[in-house]
């Protein structure tokens, strides 16, 4: 009972502050989502395509592609951030900040998500890349009328799975005042001894994580016609 009431004390006395540090991890989820669709969709797509043996074998332009998803993904997310510095401060003019902080999530979107879509392009039945062959579809009928419907549930699964994995990337972000709630948790739950309010905080991480994977898995089964 002690427990609960120091829970209730601590949300009603930090009501707005735990609303803003959501705010801000939204902020940061919203955009580097934006920057895996419009930017990790075609890559991973220019992989799977110019992959050897691919439609459009291409060995230079997958092995840049295909390394830079590598090199993104296998740095280290906080040393990814600390080396993103100076062209953070370069574009923004600051390091500090929501905006600012959200650059290197970018980054680490596109790179998650194109692989994902390599992985999930990878998946389709070669029955279907043949079909589309003889039926003389060119590159990009291909790409949109048949490996993106065949995969469009995948797809959105994926996009799932990379939101999840950004939203845990955000919570470290306040070591360059990007806020949001895992900042939040830290400073104001676990430096200033509030666990209550730091247990909460991590709570409200799980759920957000949960509403993700539930509407995700929705709308994946629902694009689903197999």
């Amino acid at each position: 009972m002690e427990l609960l009431d120091s829970i209730v004390t601590s949300l009603t006395a930090n009501a707005d502050a735990i609303w803003q540090a959501l705010g801000e991890t939204g902020y940061m989820l919203v955009f580097s989502l934006a920057a895996a669709i419009v930017l990790g969709l075609p890559l991973g797509v220019v992989i799977f395509l110019t992959r050897p043996g691919g439609v459009r074998e291409n060995r230079v332009i997958w092995r840049a592609a295909n390394l830079y998803v590598t090199v993104v993904r296998s740095f280290p997310f906080l040393l990814f951030v600390v080396f993103l510095i100076p062209l953070t401060r370069l574009v923004f003019g600051t390091t500090f900040g929501t905006q600012a902080a959200t650059f290197p999530l970018c980054f680490v979107g596109v790179a998650i998500y194109a692989r994902l879509v390599e992985q999930i392009l990878l998946e389709v039945p070669s029955g279907v890349l043949h079909a589309a062959r003889s039926m003389g579809a060119d590159t990009g009928q291909i790409v949109t009328r048949f490996l993106f419907v065949e995969a469009r549930s995948g797809l959105v699964y994926a996009l799932t799975s990379a939101a999840i994995s950004l939203l845990s990337y955000s919570t470290v972000l306040g070591v360059v005042g990007g806020g949001g709630l895992g900042d939040f948790a830290l400073r104001f739950g676990y430096q200033e001894y509030d666990y209550p309010l730091m247990y909460t905080t991590i709570v409200i991480v799980i759920v957000c994580v949960q509403l993700l994977q539930t509407g995700g898995h929705r709308l994946s089964v629902a694009l689903d016609r197999r």
